[in-house]
């Protein structure tokens, strides 16, 4: 995967961005810098803080405190204006079902004050396939059908920031691809994406990765060196009777964390040398296969949340005052 190389300016870069909701600080003195063109994915827990500062960055929500620009437009004094530049796709479709797809498109086309409209419109629709549906009405269309339509409303006005919120939660695998393949082509094309996800097989998509928990941000990097930066190593067991060893590895030498993987335990901790020892000791008792492995996304994930604090345990992200 090639990382866009950061020329120029980037295009969000906010420092100590923090919002509160009542007594409960839900985003916490968060930074960030995003060069033009990258994919920049945001993972974290329900409830971490995810969907408030993507509010933040594009305009929606004031910060508490914190300054910096989105899109050359200052976060807190020209908020209108990055309204105006940002596509931004919410976690529940927001267009109206009762209207048909084109009729969407077109209210947000004249929304945004598109020129030719009509021509844009009909571009959105052969370009995100949904040419042959575009009289059906909103509310009949599937979860995958909906994500199109929503990302198609997204772009209508050539946004150069995209912010997607959790934008596959809920659609099938298949629709998954052919999403990440449209974010790909745009990223290509020098369109920057922010997107928020649950999923580790589309984290490992994004060319940069930050890891959000209870307010806080807790690392963030390029994606493939996350690990590495985390300073996991990891040993991957098979055989019988996993839950036993599981339990048995609680509390060894080296052992920080095990998660189960399908078949297999993975074993991850950050004294290579003490879990090296320990996973010796096992290997000598022959009843289990044990080989070293790169730590991956979703070790580094685990270990990162396992020692974050929840402050705000009984209520929602999107808890209001």
């Amino acid at each position: 995967m090639s990382i866009p190389a950061a020329n120029g300016e980037p295009v969000i870069d906010v420092r100590g961005l923090t919002k509160s909701f009542g007594d409960k600080r839900v985003v916490d003195h968060f930074d960030i810098r995003v060069p033009k063109g990258a994919i920049y994915g945001f993972l974290g827990p329900n409830g971490s803080g995810k969907t408030t500062t993507i509010r933040l960055i594009c305009g929606l929500l004031t910060p508490d405190e914190g300054e910096g620009q989105v899109l050359g437009f200052d976060v807190r004094r020209q908020a209108p204006r990055i309204k105006e530049e940002v596509g931004y796709m919410t976690q529940k479709f927001s267009l109206y079902e009762d209207l048909t797809i084109r009729e969407n498109l077109d209210f947000v086309a004249r929304m945004y004050k598109v020129k030719e409209r009509k021509r844009r419109v009909d571009e959105a629709l052969e370009g995100l396939g949904l040419a042959n549906r575009s009289h059906q009405l909103a509310g009949t269309l599937s979860g995958g059908w909906k994500q199109r339509l929503a990302l198609a409303a997204c772009l209508i006005h050539d946004p150069q920031l995209l912010m997607l919120d959790e934008p596959t939660a809920g659609v099938d695998p298949k629709a998954r691809r052919d999403f990440w393949d449209e974010i790909r082509r745009l990223s290509g094309e020098g369109v920057t994406v922010l997107v928020s996800t649950h999923y580790m097989d589309e984290a490992i998509q994004c060319d940069f990765i930050t890891y959000i928990a209870y307010g806080k941000k807790l690392i963030d990097g390029p994606s493939a060196e996350i690990p590495a930066m985390v300073g996991l190593s990891t040993w991957r067991a098979e055989g019988p009777d996993l839950p036993a060893l599981e339990e048995r590895l609680k509390g060894m030498p080296g052992v920080a964390q095990v998660a189960r993987f399908g078949a297999s335990l993975h074993v991850s901790g950050t004294d290579r040398a003490a879990l090296a020892k320990t996973v010796e000791k096992l290997e000598a008792e022959g009843t289990h296969r044990w080989r070293e492995e790169a730590a991956g996304l979703e070790e580094a994930f685990i270990y990162l949340m396992t020692g974050a604090r929840d402050n705000f345990a009984t209520g929602k992200e999107e808890a209001r005052p």
